[in-house]
């Protein structure tokens, strides 16, 4: 995150809740994973530049949007952040396809920090789980209705971040605090501002759709092949999403190792020129929509390694009626959710017997 693959391919990852806003506080969480190159924005001496970085941030008021129908905000001194990579097709990411119209979240995870920020846990949410979607509003003041049966990324796609965040909750009981959300170009760059990821891949993987091809070895991927892996899905494991998800766990990690390596708190001309790329590639809620806020957010970060992150699968079987979408398991996905409103370990038994997209281990 090591299962055989279908076509023998594998990859291993080398590599608070709810106090008043303050720096510190929000100094905590996602970036260092799904955004990634939040964390790059931490540190001092960026005064000088708040006024430009502050231009670039794109930012959506959830707390307004969503009002007061929502899981309780409660204290315990832990923090829980949707991120979500989109796969929208317009603009610069229109050479990786048609996306019909609409964007959809083709990355979900669930960031938990736990009280004193030295622990983390990361749940991917499978984009192909068929939920029981809420009524929420799309950002314009409109409302749409809510539907069963429906594919977990279609939240986005029909009413954006705050109807995935309002889904999340709805599925989860769990508050989310704040929301980032990145695309594939603003992903792809800022792995090349960090110099590439360094990971190491066991067996081959071949994967026409994702454009990549990587020989058995060591690899400092470009942004390009970064995304690429991360979009991986047909040539490892079973194929399914869960297997894909797998993948993106693992480059998370070796994401999270690269970062505490690199040594970007040092350089101020590279970490201006990864805060000048994370703020463009980002869109966040508006408790996170300034350099201040960022920084403070992405310090708190320093100390969390990849061994202090634990990585799991929100737990899903196959649906009987169409094997390819997956349901949520009710007894587990419990034990998931209840871990993490009392800032606990996820515990081992919430992922036993459950789907499995065989594609784990395949890069370390």
């Amino acid at each position: 995150m090591a299962d055989q693959t279908s076509n023998g391919s594998r990859i291993r990852a080398t590599g608070r809740r709810r106090r008043p806003p303050t720096a510190g506080r929000r100094a905590v969480g996602v970036a260092a994973w799904g955004a990634a190159g939040l964390v790059l924005i931490g540190g001092s001496g960026l005064g000088y530049v708040y006024f430009k970085l502050n231009g670039n941030i794109q930012s959506v008021d959830i707390n307004a949007q969503l009002g007061k129908d929502r899981p309780d905000d409660v204290d315990n001194g832990s923090m829980d952040i949707l991120v979500l990579g989109s796969d929208s097709r317009s603009g610069a990411n229109g050479k990786y396809g048609d996306d019909g119209g609409g964007a959809r979240s083709d990355t979900a995870m669930i960031v938990h920090v736990y009280e004193g920020h030295k622990k983390a846990a990361v749940v991917s949410v499978p984009r192909d789980t068929l939920i029981e979607r809420p009524r929420c509003t799309d950002g314009d003041g409109g409302t749409v209705a809510g539907e069963s049966r429906a594919m977990f990324n279609t939240a986005f796609e029909v009413g954006g971040p705050t109807c995935a965040v309002k889904t999340v909750e709805k599925m989860s009981g769990i508050r989310m605090d704040h929301y980032v959300e990145v695309d594939f170009t603003g992903f792809k760059k800022l792995v090349d501002e960090l110099g590439g990821v360094d990971v190491t891949t066991t067996e081959a993987i071949n994967d026409s759709k994702s454009h990549l091809d990587l020989k058995p070895g060591t690899h400092t991927l470009t942004g390009e092949q970064a995304l690429g892996l991360v979009r991986t899905r047909k040539s490892v494991g079973n194929g399914s999403d869960l297997g894909r998800i797998q993948l993106q766990q693992a480059f998370i990690k070796a994401l999270i190792a690269q970062v505490r390596d690199v040594g970007v708190f040092s350089d101020p001309k590279k970490l201006y020129n990864l805060a000048d790329t994370a703020t463009k590639a980002i869109t966040t809620d508006s408790e996170l929509d300034s350099v201040q806020e960022l920084v403070g957010f992405a310090d708190g970060l320093k100390g969390l390694g990849a061994d202090d992150v634990q990585m799991v699968t929100m737990p899903v079987e196959y649906d009987k009626r169409d094997p390819n979408r997956v349901v949520p398991l009710e007894k587990q996905g419990k034990q998931v959710w209840t871990a993490l409103k009392n800032d606990r370990p996820v515990p081992a038994s919430a992922t036993e017997d459950t789907a499995d997209g065989q594609a784990e281990g395949v890069v370390r």
